[in-house]
């Protein structure tokens, strides 16, 4: 899936493109990042939202 999202046609082009990556760096990411405090589901934008975009 990853490779697909990344443009890649062929898994093995996603695996030699990435199979040298520095996996502290990629820690020191993970670790930068927080759940979000938002509740699960769809978002619903404001009535006043859908009325600017409608009058576009």
């Amino acid at each position: 899936m990853i490779a697909l999202w990344l443009g890649h046609e062929q898994v093995e082009t996603t695996q030699r493109a990435y199979i040298h990556a520095d996996m502290s760096i990629k820690e020191r990411a993970l670790d930068k990042t927080r759940p979000t405090p938002t509740r699960p589901g769809r978002y619903r934008p404001p009535d006043q939202l859908l009325a600017f975009l409608e009058s576009l």
